[in-house]
């Protein structure tokens, strides 16, 4: 195919069939992408017709793609973040006079202690954007970069799709919070004897603190398990339960008083906090903006160099 030929390839196709690579559904392409579902059945059609191949199979509820269809989402998927890229770079972006609709991912912790100032910023300086939050962590923010679903993500990350990027924004100390009057700070032996309490998205008992406190040969007792950091104050309120949570966190829960924060009574080192995004809006004027306000509210002095 030549340039020309390009000319009757229309473009919403190949986002279409994109988004049914992503989503291996034409029902959940079709909310994705705010269309019917005979407008992606229709869309599929022409697919299939344009490049001669089935594309896609049915298995019990599932689509699952050809092997031409895995050839061509490999060269299509970087084409389409490059004409991304070259029509973002000629929009110029005001925040001032802005309307447009920013979707973020953001682990509990950071939603909870960072995102308000972050929040309080953007309504002065653009008020006419819309933020959407998505709660993301490290298993959650690749597959919603990868989908589209959000152009930048903030919490801890390990794997990301090929074409994210990612920045340290803070290395974070740990911080012991207690709601007891007991003078003193607690000892290794009082801090393992404590009731603990855990801020776990996805039910676990067991952190990094007790994988540090194994190899002293020490453990543990976890008592509470919770969603979400909001509301934790009020659960350790009138109680001998810890909990150990971010430092940025703790600065947030103790300002509401009734809780103080303190060092852990051991050695556990300092633990990252990133913001990644999608490589196809790296260059994107408005992104680029909200991903300067991002790192301004959520990073440390050291991520702005």
């Amino acid at each position: 195919m030549n340039r020309n030929d390009l000319r009757r390839v229309d473009l919403n196709l190949l986002i279409v069939f994109e988004t049914l690579m992503h989503e291996r559904s034409v029902t959940r392409a079709a909310e994705k992408l705010f269309l019917g579902q005979p407008a992606i059945s229709a869309a599929l059609a022409r697919l299939r017709s344009l490049f001669d191949d089935p594309l896609f199979v049915r298995t019990g509820r599932s689509m699952e793609p050809s092997a031409r269809a895995v050839e061509i989402f490999a060269l299509l998927s970087p084409a389409l973040d490059s004409i991304s890229t070259a029509v973002s770079r000629a929009a110029d972006f005001d925040p001032a006079t802005s309307t447009a609709v920013f979707r973020i991912g953001l682990s509990d912790d950071v939603e909870f202690a960072l995102l308000p100032a972050l929040l309080k910023r953007l309504r002065a300086e653009a008020p006419g954007v819309v933020l959407v939050v998505r709660r993301a962590n490290y298993l959650l923010t690749p597959t919603l970069l990868a989908s589209g679903e959000i152009s930048v993500g903030v919490s801890y990350t390990v794997e990301l799709p090929a074409n994210a990027k990612r920045k340290v924004l803070r290395r974070n100390a740990p911080k012991l919070l207690r709601a007891d009057s007991a003078p003193g700070a607690l000892s290794l032996d009082a801090y393992c004897a404590r009731p603990h309490a855990l801020v776990s998205f996805a039910g676990d008992l067991s952190g990094f603190i007790d994988e540090e406190l194994a190899k002293l040969g020490r453990s543990r007792h976890v008592v509470l398990a919770v969603p979400q950091f909001n509301g934790l104050g009020t659960l350790l309120a009138g109680t001998d339960i810890v909990a150990t949570v971010p430092d940025y966190t703790a600065s947030a829960l103790t300002a509401a008083g009734g809780l103080r924060a303190e060092d852990l009574p051991l050695e556990t080192g300092s633990f990252e906090l990133h913001m990644a995004w999608r490589g196809a809006q790296d260059n994107d004027p408005a992104e680029r903006w909200l991903r300067s306000r991002i790192q301004m509210f959520f990073g440390d002095p050291d991520s702005l160099a």
